[in-house]
């Protein structure tokens, strides 16, 4: 089997990382508009998920994906066009739309390549139903999603991520391995032939189920950023991320121009084309070194 392979750039990627609910959108994705076409409360809903997972010691992400296609028997088909018109509803923070073209011309301008993956719990056919995915704004989308049978009906999960396994996206990224069967992504890569390092990566989340890929992603060099919405202005979560050691930055989730998290983007930016500049200076000093 063939994979798609993405070799080093010339210059410097920066690869910003997104949890979409509550991240991106200020509630769950199923939330909004899914659930109640089903005649469920949401609270009833996400509370008999997380049921039939703890009786069965099954995967809440497999237990809600398993409930979503039982309660759309007999109310509509489950395919992939009904997702994203249920993707095409759910609401953005102000600015999310016009955030990632922006943001990568910033970076064009300052030498730095900019990609935005989402990397989520909640549905890649939803998401996939967004005004940003629509126009291609995302270089990967890895969420949860279904196989879908010979008539286009969803009928079992394919792909289920949740808190622990999204880390092995990281290292996807980092490598250039983005196929999720590519097994190459655990072939050893040194450390100069790594398409995006750790270094090179921002992860934006909001609460403890991120907390593996931000101290993964913190640990390494990155930056983790914990997001809260700036609506309800409750920030005691991303706090004690903070506290923690979790993140190293905290903003509301506001991705207008101007905004603290655009601000911060831009400072994030503006070092890693500093570090490129330097790691190629560094690079030429040392091949001069071997030629003496």
């Amino acid at each position: 089997m063939k994979f798609e392979r993405k070799a080093k750039e010339a210059m410097p990627v920066l690869a910003v990382i997104y949890d979409f609910d509550r991240t991106l959108s200020p509630d769950d994705m199923q939330a909004q508009g899914y659930i109640q076409s089903v005649g469920y409360d949401v609270e009833d809903f996400w509370r008999e998920s997380d049921e039939l997972a703890r009786v069965n010691e099954m995967d809440t992400n497999l237990a809600y994906m398993f409930k979503m296609v039982q309660e759309a028997k007999g109310n509509f088909v489950l395919n992939r066009r009904a997702l994203a018109a249920y993707g095409a509803g759910v609401q953005l923070y102000e600015g999310v739309v016009d955030w990632f073209d922006r943001i990568k011309r910033y970076g064009k301008e300052r030498g730095v390549l900019v990609e935005h993956y989402i990397i989520s719990s909640g549905l890649k056919e939803m998401i996939e139903g967004t005004e940003p995915a629509k126009r291609g704004c995302f270089e990967r989308i890895y969420a949860s999603s279904f196989y879908f049978d010979e008539r286009g009906v969803a009928m079992w999960p394919a792909q289920t991520v949740n808190f622990t396994n999204k880390t092995q996206f990281l290292f996807r990224i980092e490598k250039g391995v983005p196929d999720v069967n590519d097994p190459a992504v655990n072939d050893h890569f040194p450390a100069g032939q790594k398409r995006v390092p750790f270094r090179n990566m921002v992860y934006l989340g909001d609460s403890e189920t991120d907390v593996p890929c931000m101290k993964l992603v913190n640990t390494k060099g990155g930056h983790a950023v914990g997001v809260y919405d700036p609506v309800i202005g409750d920030k005691r979560k991303v706090d004690r991320l903070l506290r923690d050691g979790r993140i190293r930055y905290c903003a509301p989730a506001d991705y207008r121009e101007h905004s603290p998290l655009d601000d911060l983007l831009k400072d994030i930016i503006e070092k890693t084309a500093a570090d490129g500049a330097l790691e190629r200076r560094h690079d030429a000093d040392e091949s001069a070194a071997r030629t003496d």
